[in-house]
């Protein structure tokens, strides 16, 4: 079996947990015989590749002349050129500047449509004009190469998807790694991105939502068939890092916040916990790693509550540096508001980290042994934390239980899960 898969990102160049899914997710397929083309916007040569084919979409020339290519783009209506409705206008301003949209809007398509394009793979101000690329590519790959079926990851590679599907005939599937409810909130939903992910789930044979929780988003907010959404829950790969090493420096306990400073993630409520516990205990250090356009909200609160020689950023981190803040800590928290799944966890319960997490993550339908609270409950969360400080005999427990367990939550079986899932949809 072959798949054509379309991916945004792939380690080590990651900015989150749909790189880490998406090269987890084919290392596990490749132990299962089945064999990937993996498209990305950007390759930069360092990829680990032994479980893949990857191909560079900046590599890609496109026949913007054949007929194919020109149908799909004449539907293709979501390039972002900028917003033409500003507050405080009058109507001479108006027509002055949509003529300069209009304008723009043709180089755009000059650029989009050119033979090469240089992707950036990164996500930036110009990620509709990327994502409508892409669709072109992967229309262009799909007439080109030979495979059996089509896998899309997240909304910024539907389109690609659908392009595919759409010259070939073969069958699609669209997995759906967090929804634009999850990222935005119920009342800031980007309306582009949801009709993105709403097209590539009514085009798809099967869609693949992370966690029972996503697929409910899926079905009640998108209204897509519950017949086609098959939850398959994420995973871990075992990795030995015998030879990192660190100097701790510090005698207080160590908490750690790992990911975006977003709405999504709810890292305000980690601070709130924080003061409770300083409040008890002064001898806690809290660290905040990661960033996110709530970065200078955050850190003002830090300093109202005056906190902040107990409370560190970092910034981003990746790599070596999230396995060795992890040495550093005794305990992880991920307060999230709404975690379509949520690999952090897993990560920190694999390097003896006992872990508090909210029952609004998609990982708390697979883990026992984790403390779960509700993402608002702050005192709550303060307790857990508080509790697997304090009490040696219950965080050794979560720890030698937690490690056992997510030993378990291997991604070679969720891909024979998903390969079963692509026999499925070919037998249809």
């Amino acid at each position: 079996m072959k798949v054509l898969m379309f991916g945004w990102e792939f380690p080590p160049h990651i900015t989150g947990g749909l790189g880490t899914a998406s090269y987890g997710l084919t290392k596990g397929l490749m132990k299962h015989d089945v064999e990937i083309i993996f498209v990305v916007p950007k390759a930069y040569g360092d990829e680990d590749q032994r479980a893949v084919r990857l191909v560079n979409a900046s590599d890609i020339p496109v026949d913007y002349k054949s007929k194919e290519i020109q149908e799909f783009y004449e539907r293709m209506t979501y390039l972002e050129i900028g917003s033409n409705i500003m507050p405080y206008i009058d109507p001479e301003e108006f027509e002055k500047l949509h003529e300069n949209e209009s304008k723009l809007l043709k180089e755009n398509e000059h650029i989009v449509l050119g033979e090469k394009y240089n992707f950036s793979g990164k996500y930036g101000s110009n990620l509709m004009e990327e994502v409508a690329r892409y669709a072109l590519v992967g229309a262009s790959i799909a007439r080109n190469y030979d495979f059996d079926i089509i896998h899309a990851h997240d909304w910024l590679t539907y389109s690609a998807g659908i392009a595919a599907k759409e010259i070939t005939g073969k069958p699609l599937v669209v997995h759906m790694h967090a929804t634009e409810y999850d990222r935005s909130g119920e009342g800031r939903v980007n309306s582009q991105v949801f009709d993105l992910e709403l097209a590539g789930m009514k085009m798809a044979d099967l869609v693949i939502p992370v966690s029972n929780l996503t697929r409910n988003t899926v079905i009640d907010k998108y209204g897509i068939d519950p017949a086609k959404v098959v939850t398959v829950h994420n995973a871990i790969e075992p990795v030995e890092k015998d030879d990192l090493k660190v100097e701790r420096n510090v005698n207080e306990k160590v908490v750690t916040f790992l990911g975006r400073l977003t709405f999504q993630k709810g890292p305000e409520y980690f601070v709130e916990a924080a003061k409770k516990i300083l409040d008890k205990d002064p001898n806690v250090r809290f660290v905040m790693a990661g960033s996110g356009d709530m970065m200078n909200q955050l850190i003002r609160r830090v300093a109202e509550l005056k906190i902040s020689d107990k409370f560190h950023f970092t910034g981003f981190l990746k790599g070596d540096d999230v396995d060795r803040m992890f040495l550093l800590s005794d305990v992880f928290v991920m307060p999230s508001v709404s975690e379509p799944f949520g690999l952090v966890p897993l990560e920190a319960m694999r390097s003896n980290v006992p872990v508090v997490i909210s029952k609004q993550s998609g990982v708390a339908e697979v883990l026992q042994h984790a403390l779960k609270v509700d993402f608002w409950d702050v005192d709550g969360m303060a307790d857990a934390i508080y509790g697997l400080l304090h009490y040696k005999s219950l965080s050794d427990t979560f720890i030698k239980e937690g490690k056992e367990e997510v030993e378990n939550l291997k991604w070679e079986h969720a891909a024979l899960k998903i390969k079963d899932l692509y026999n499925r949809v070919l037998s249809i």
